[in-house]
């Protein structure tokens, strides 16, 4: 037990210090750019219905500028987390299952780079457009840059993380886990959840935006049964 505590802790540590790495990553200028945090800052700002954000206290464009750069770090080091979890659970399994475990590492990174993209040109116009456009004959869209920071790169975070469902179940299935005849049977529970899980990240209640939410997660689920036949 104290042995397994042990690797528990090198591991933790890798992955603090990997997000530490990836923070500095994102906040180092790079040259005739600037830093990738402010670069994405940038880039969000402009989904807003001014192209600006309004900061409503002398600290608030500091500390959501970290906040971003927190984001942006756990998502650079996504590769050594999951690198980090998967070395800690390795010494349970067999050798062949071990490198279909590491060959995961950059799929699990691809789609969730490929779901970031996802979000941020589909699914987060249709957000930001419902927002910026309810009821403009009561309300200004004057928003906060903390929170409209804090929910669109929640947003693009939680969508990037669904999208690596279908590599997980593949290799799932790869290592004898689940079997896709046992993931088919769940597909009525799996087209449920997704439109729970829409409803929970969907920044906005109308029911347009979770169906573009939901719909591409259980679409997912079923791209994963089908990568879990070839497997």
């Amino acid at each position: 037990m104290l042995e397994h505590l042990d690797e528990l802790r090198k591991r933790l540590v890798g992955a603090v210090i990997g997000v530490v790495v990836g923070i500095l990553v994102a906040v180092i200028p790079l040259p005739g750019y600037g830093s990738i945090t402010e670069m994405s800052v940038k880039l969000l700002a402009e989904r807003a219905p001014a192209g600006k954000l309004t900061t409503l206290g002398p600290g608030e464009g500091f500390f959501t500028f970290l906040q971003v750069a927190l984001i942006i770090g756990i998502a650079l080091s996504m590769p050594v987390i999951i690198y980090q979890l998967l070395a800690f659970v390795t010494p349970a399994l067999y050798e062949n299952e071990k490198k279909y475990l590491y060959i995961a590492v950059p799929g699990v990174t691809v789609s969730f780079a490929i779901g970031v993209g996802f979000c941020y040109f589909l699914m987060l116009p249709f957000a930001i457009a419902f927002l910026g456009g309810f009821q403009t004959d009561i309300f200004a869209p004057l928003w906060s840059a903390e929170r409209y920071l804090d929910f669109v790169t929640t947003f693009l975070f939680w969508v990037g993380v669904t999208f690596e469902l279908p590599i997980v179940m593949y290799f799932l299935s790869k290592m004898g886990v689940v079997t896709p005849q046992r993931l088919s049977s769940f597909r009525k529970y799996a087209f449920v959840g997704a439109f729970l899980i829409g409803a929970v990240i969907t920044p906005t209640p109308d029911p347009i935006n979770q169906t573009i939410v939901s719909l591409p997660i259980y679409f997912l689920f079923e791209i994963g049964i089908l990568l879990a036949r070839f497997a």
